[in-house]
């Protein structure tokens, strides 16, 4: 066991918490901004759990590296993900995930 202990598995918890929330928010809300937002949580819960393995294996820092892109992908999600919210509010003048079958009227 390492000086990380048992602490190890309380961050996974708490990611697997967040994860949870992520999902069940993504699930049940119709608002499309909400969902995008319910998707950020589960990536910042992965993050979280990849850097505390990273820091339970203390080799290299390959959970930070991996944490590091998935932020980069995140965040390109968030800018496609507006755009496309916003083309569809534009044309439709809601954000409800039901109506969203199509971006053509």
């Amino acid at each position: 066991m390492s000086a990380f202990g048992h602490v190890l598995e309380h961050y996974v918890l708490v990611a697997t918490l967040i994860f949870g929330i992520g999902c069940v928010g993504f699930l049940v809300r119709r608002n499309v901004l909400v969902q995008l937002m319910s998707i950020e949580l589960m990536l910042n819960a992965v993050n979280l759990a990849l850097v505390a393995y990273d820091r339970e294996q203390g080799a290299g820092s390959t959970g930070q590296t991996f944490a590091f892109f998935v932020i980069a992908v995140a965040a390109a999600e968030v800018a496609v993900g507006l755009a496309i919210i916003l083309a569809f509010y534009r044309l439709r003048g809601t954000v409800d995930g039901d109506v969203a079958d199509t971006l053509r009227h």
